[in-house]
């Protein structure tokens, strides 16, 4: 679980999602300072972690994407072992 620096924006993101939290953008930024959550998704998801990110519209009408760490899909595990067998991860 911990494979990514304490100190970092990244560590931060990582366990508010892995306590079950579901963070926008803007919490993100208010909370750790993070200003592209996507690249800090990008990280943890390379790290082996599923993070999904799920639209929808926000009371006012604007589009609201919120991230939430969750469990992977049988589908999901088969077409990455499906990849390790053709060497391409």
């Amino acid at each position: 679980m911990t494979r990514f620096s304490e100190n970092t924006k990244t560590y931060k993101l990582f366990k508010a999602l892995h306590s079950g939290e579901a963070l926008t953008p803007a919490a993100a930024r208010n909370r750790f300072g993070i200003k592209n959550i996507s690249a800090e998704v990008s990280r943890i998801r390379q790290a082996g972690y599923a993070v999904y990110a799920n639209s929808h519209k926000a009371g006012n009408g604007v589009k609201v994407t919120e991230y939430a760490m969750g469990k992977p899909s049988r589908r999901l595990v088969a077409a990455g072992y499906r990849a390790i067998q053709l060497g391409l991860a």
